[in-house]
């Protein structure tokens, strides 16, 4: 029995296609998206949007027709030694664009470790700031997506797991990134699909070739992207699917790919999308 065409709504990250939320959207809007993830505009990342600016941003995205599927915060990409407060309150200031931007979700990351540290020696103090984000985020009514990302705690799906079992939060939830996996050294959806599932709320389409770790388009690395797609389908997923391509470069926090690059990583996945009998909207 074949299974019905599914709906996912199409989101992508504005700034890998160009600082201007203006071009953002409207380069969104002709790759067919309803939605817009926002990690930074004008070149401001969101942990630094002043209230003015969250207006602006809100009235070019409403006059375009765009809504933001969720913002893209570099909160959790910091040593785990810093003070629990530092990231709580940014969280705070994050929380603030969230709501001005009428975004459900803000995007997270689960700390770095100090040289000569392993992950064992920052775990305690990685749940204990991970449990007082999704605090913090509950009482604002805001659920937070962990992503995966090599050199965090959470970078492998055993201790993804790890985070969601302990933190054991409703507003904390799973971003899955097959790329970053793959940089890993972790077969996606053959290691960790079964095990993050229960979390997983959010899909980043991302792709990479597994010997070198570069992001390619979805489909053409090792991120068993058709798998995923295939079993998310089956699963009866029905969120957000953001394009992150960063075909032309990545950085720490963030990545740029420019229309072009945007609108080949684009058709990529609309392609695996189509295949699986899922509709973009």
């Amino acid at each position: 029995m074949t299974q019905p065409n599914a709906v996912w709504s199409l989101s992508g990250f504005g700034d890998e296609v160009d600082p201007d939320p203006a071009i953002q959207a409207a380069v969104l809007l002709a790759l067919g998206a309803s939605h817009i993830e926002v990690r930074s505009a004008w070149g401001t990342n969101v942990s630094e949007l002043d209230q003015g600016a969250v207006e602006r941003l809100k009235a070019i995205l409403d006059e375009k027709g765009l809504k933001v599927s969720a913002v893209a915060s570099p909160i959790g990409k910091v040593d785990a030694s810093l003070p629990v407060e530092h990231e709580v309150a940014r969280l705070r200031q994050i929380i603030s664009v969230a709501k001005g931007l009428d975004a459900r979700y803000v995007r997270i990351f689960s700390f770095y470790r100090a040289e000569g540290q392993s992950q064992e020696d920052i775990r305690a103090a990685v749940m204990e700031r991970m449990a007082a984000l999704a605090g913090e985020a509950a009482a604002a009514g805001i659920v937070l997506l962990h992503e995966n990302e090599k050199g965090i705690y959470g970078d492998t799906p055993e201790r993804v797991l790890d985070i969601m079992e302990t933190v054991d939060s409703p507003a904390l939830r799973i971003a899955w990134d097959n790329a970053n996996f793959v940089q890993v050294g972790v077969k996606p959806y053959t290691e960790g699909y079964a095990m993050l599932r229960p979390y997983l709320e959010y899909f980043q389409v991302k792709d990479a070739m597994a010997a070198t770790g570069e992001v390619v388009p979805a489909g053409e690395g090792d991120g068993e992207l058709d798998a995923t797609i295939a079993a998310l389908k089956a699963d009866g997923f029905a969120g957000f699917a953001s394009l992150e391509p960063h075909l032309a470069s990545a950085h720490e926090l963030g990545g740029f790919s420019g229309p072009v690059a945007f609108g080949i990583a684009a058709r990529a996945f609309a392609g695996l999308a189509a295949k699986n009998g899922i509709k973009l909207s």
